[in-house]
């Protein structure tokens, strides 16, 4: 880098693919006075030019040949990197208000935004989340989020800065909770920081003894399940369990509540909780009053942790950070409210209101409600149609529900204008890659007609049979053809890693990978790998029919139902 001429000032991006050499990268960037930039490595060329340009980074970081690269952006191959002189030059010193690195994401609008958090706001994090959960050298973190997602930050420089130990979970590894679980194991993963849906997937497959080293998980970046600490319960009951609300905007964290026994019955999620040590929450209303106990109004962040703005686009930057009672603050467009007892209550974003038939609604409301019936996991609504809007909702569930028994109950507590006129159960929520709730494909899948049953082609051997009723169960619309493309059919990481484990567990197919599923992408294609593999191909058929049997999918092959 130092080279390549950067220094204090500069941008360098970062564009490896997921793993241990993202560190070094990180660290070295830092070390050279400059801010470091994360793109993701599957980011569409025009995506990560535009991140570039808007990015203002000169200097980009890569592990392979990239021959479309903009001309005014110059390349420092992570492998000469690695052969580097000794001793290495000394560190530059930077200010606490220094830009340490910039986030691209997603603005409520679609239009991404370039995040600029300085040292001082990410080491005020960091330093609130060790002092409360203890961090220390004993500890080694499993690192499974992507640095371009904020939770990275935790991850690497929550570790490093009390002499820990980080666990990186590569490329290969990144969608793949058996993965997770045998690094857990095997390296002894102590602490976790991740998204709800990464510990369900990693609850889903892991054993106690993969988990027993565990002693503390931290969840953020999305609402959190209260079924989740009852199951970190039962694989890990020595780990602390917390959730921690909070914006790339205010450097990862900003609140924590820890659940320590029994959830409380009234929850419909683990609330944000209360502020990190040096951090200010206030919920306001429009005109910038504290809102009482118990009213929603728009979360409010201040403390030495507030971002400096949104790189290039001083609009915004003012439009969102204010000065007020002499804190710079974070205006979140969070709906939020206080509880009594001093607890802040995350209600869903303020934006998310739509109208339909007439009527102005919160979608959160209806996700609320959604949450309150029990044996409602996780709830997203949407609008559908285009002409005239639809309310929609997708939901997971831990017990059968139908969509008229919710809508039933949702009748108890809301105007018939608020009740989704279609409610899909689902397996799984669609997530973003950083293991967000995918709003986008939610409406998608919400908008999608019933799958075209025309050109189906139907197992010809049990096997067949068996593999396409255990992956159509985890899809939302099952698999009506062992041709269809899993993907295609709705399929994601996150269901993949869940076919695999059925399959796994249900057909005693322990040679199969997430690289087979992920390859193969059809029924078809999976029965000849894993027939191919086995040493005895027969064996395996015979398990399929006394699973098919046990199933009671007891029509002919030809003739059987997929669902």
């Amino acid at each position: 880098l130092r080279n390549a001429g950067v220094g204090p000032g500069d941008t360098v991006a970062i564009h490896l693919h997921k793993g241990y050499l993202q560190v070094p990268a990180a660290l070295g960037v830092l070390a050279a006075g400059a801010t470091y930039l994360p793109i993701g490595e599957d980011q569409p060329p025009a995506r990560r030019d535009m991140i570039l340009r808007r990015g203002d980074a000169r200097v980009i970081v890569l592990d392979r040949e990239i021959d479309d690269l903009p001309e005014t952006v110059t390349v420092v191959p992570i492998a000469d990197a690695l052969d580097h002189p000794v001793p290495l030059p000394a560190p530059v010193g930077v200010s606490p208000e220094s830009i340490a690195y910039v986030l691209f994401t997603s603005g409520s609008t679609g239009e991404p935004k370039g995040v600029e958090i300085p040292h001082r706001a990410a080491a005020n994090t960091i330093d609130g989340v060790v002092s409360v959960f203890d961090l220390t050298a004993n500890d080694r973190t499993l690192a499974i989020s992507v640095l371009e997602f904020d939770l990275s930050v935790m991850d690497v420089f929550g570790a490093l800065s009390v002499g820990g130990a980080i666990i990186a979970v590569d490329s290969d590894e990144a969608k793949n909770a058996l993965a997770w679980a045998e690094l857990a194991g095997r390296h002894r993963a102590s602490a976790l920081t991740c998204a709800p849906a990464i510990l369900g997937m990693l609850l889903d497959v892991a054993t106690p003894e993969q988990l027993r080293h565990l002693h503390v998980v931290m969840l953020g970046g999305d609402w959190v399940s209260v079924d989740l600490p009852r199951r970190l319960r039962e694989s890990a009951p020595q780990a602390r369990f917390a959730g921690l609300g909070g914006t790339t905007e205010t450097a990862i964290h900003c609140t924590v509540c820890e659940v320590t026994g029994a959830v409380p019955v009234e929850w419909q999620a683990v609330p944000y909780g209360r502020p990190l040590p040096n951090f200010v929450c206030r919920v306001v209303n429009d005109a910038g009053q504290d809102s009482p106990d118990w009213v929603p109004g728009e979360l409010w962040i201040g403390g030495p942790s507030v971002g400096a703005g949104y790189r290039g686009d001083a609009e915004r930057t003012v439009e969102k950070f204010t000065e007020a009672d002499g804190l710079r603050w974070y205006r979140t467009g969070d709906l939020a409210r206080y509880l009594p007892d001093g607890t802040l209550e995350f209600l869903g974003r303020a934006d998310h209101q739509v109208k339909v038939r007439g009527y102005r609604l919160e979608l959160g409301e209806v996700e609320a409600a959604l949450r309150a019936i029990d044996g409602v996991q996780l709830a997203v609504a949407e609008t559908i149609g285009t002409e005239t809007a639809r309310l929609a909702a997708a939901i997971t569930a831990t017990q059968d529900l139908s969509e008229a028994q919710l809508q039933r109950q949702l009748a108890e507590s809301l105007p018939t204008y608020m009740i989704p006129s279609h409610i899909e159960v689902v397996e799984a929520i669609p997530l973003t890659v950083n293991g967000k709730l995918d709003r986008r494909a939610v409406r998608t899948l919400l908008e999608a007609s019933e799958d075209d049953h025309s050109s189906v082609t139907k197992p010809e051997s049990s096997l067949e049979a068996a593999l396409q009723h255990i992956v159509g169960g985890v899809l939302p619309r099952g698999l009506a053809s062992v041709a269809a493309d899993f993907f295609v059919a709705g399929g994601d990481s996150i269901l993949a890693t869940t076919a695999i484990a059925r399959i796994r567990s249900l057909l005693q197919a322990t040679t199969i990978t997430a690289a087979d599923f992920f390859t193969a992408r059809t029924v078809r294609e999976l029965a000849a790998r894993l027939l191919a593999r086995e040493a005895s191909p027969e064996q395996m058929e015979l398990i399929a029919e006394i699973y098919l049997d046990v199933a009671d999918v007891s029509a002919p092959i030809a003739e059987r139902d997929p669902r």
